[in-house]
């Protein structure tokens, strides 16, 4: 049977919400997030991979690609509550929620708030959290301060949407071949909007108010939610201090693995061996 995306709409506080689903209606469900500068399209390699026997579903984030209503502040634990009132009006139960980039600092603030079966976060750092400040002191991650600048990002980058984005994609990638032209293009068209370029740079400028809310959630104690951390071993930092800020902030349950041959975007970079690892992990 050919791969199957089934596209709807649903409404979360009266604003429609992009989702994307894929298998079997009656299986494990698995939620995924993207990050920046991302639309639901860099899950499609995944979920292509993934067969049938699991209930797949990935959204564009709101204000981002077909999710037109209008975007929250960008906060973390904002956007968490509506992935949350989405969970509960599609029914998932035993739900893995997977994020990527924001995505998986969406995934975070979600654990610590509402706690699911299972949770998986990739290629981030979560605000607040060790490594954190050594990530904002890095000269390397220059974008996170630019984003933050009101109003600016939007000013330069509207209308070179592409060749901006192209820059990540060829900088972070072991193989920037891997982020195909098609997917280049979907990611692209996803921000075309000037209220979708500011509903992502928005994700940059919560970062003080999501540093605030994890050390908030982390007063309420330690959570045993079982939390697999997934990074590209091309994308450099010292997997072990992600590891280590995690427990530091009370996930007692953690598995940790490097991928291979892979840098930032590793569900696009190398997405069967990214399903097989949340696979394994959601039996």
């Amino acid at each position: 049977m050919s791969f199957e995306e089934r596209h709807t709409h649903v409404s979360i506080a009266g604003s429609p919400l992009h989702v994307v689903e894929t298998g079997d209606p009656r299986g494990r469900p698995v939620l995924f997030l993207h990050g920046w500068p991302e639309s639901w399209r860099t899950w499609r390699g995944v979920m292509e991979t993934a067969g049938k026997d699991a209930r797949l579903l990935a959204i564009d984030l709101p204000g981002v690609g077909d999710s037109t209503g209008p975007a929250p502040d960008g906060s973390k634990l904002h956007l968490a509550g509506v992935v949350h009132k989405l969970v509960q009006s599609l029914g998932l139960t035993g739900l893995t929620l997977v994020g990527h980039d924001a995505g998986g600092m969406i995934a975070y603030a979600y654990l610590r708030r509402y706690g699911a079966a299972r949770v998986v976060i990739m290629n981030t750092v979560i605000p607040g959290v060790p490594p954190w400040k050594d990530v904002l002191a890095n000269p390397y991650i220059w974008h996170f301060g630019f984003h933050a600048v009101p109003a600016l990002p939007e000013t330069l980058v509207r209308g070179r949407q592409a060749a901006y984005f192209d820059y990540f994609y060829d900088v972070l990638s072991v193989d920037p071949a891997r982020i195909t032209p098609e997917s280049r293009r979907a990611h692209a068209a996803a921000y075309e909007r000037e209220t979708a370029l500011t509903a992502g740079f928005d994700l940059y400028r919560a970062f003080p108010q999501d540093a605030r809310d994890n050390a908030a959630l982390a007063e309420a104690g330690p959570v045993d939610t079982p939390l697999l951390y997934l990074r590209g071993d091309g994308e450099g930092g010292d997997l072990t201090a992600y590891s280590r800020g995690l427990r530091e902030a009370g996930v007692q349950r953690l598995t940790t693995a490097l991928v291979p041959g892979v840098g930032h975007f590793a569900q696009e970079e190398a997405p069967a061996r990214i399903w097989q690892l949340i696979d394994e992990f959601t039996r």
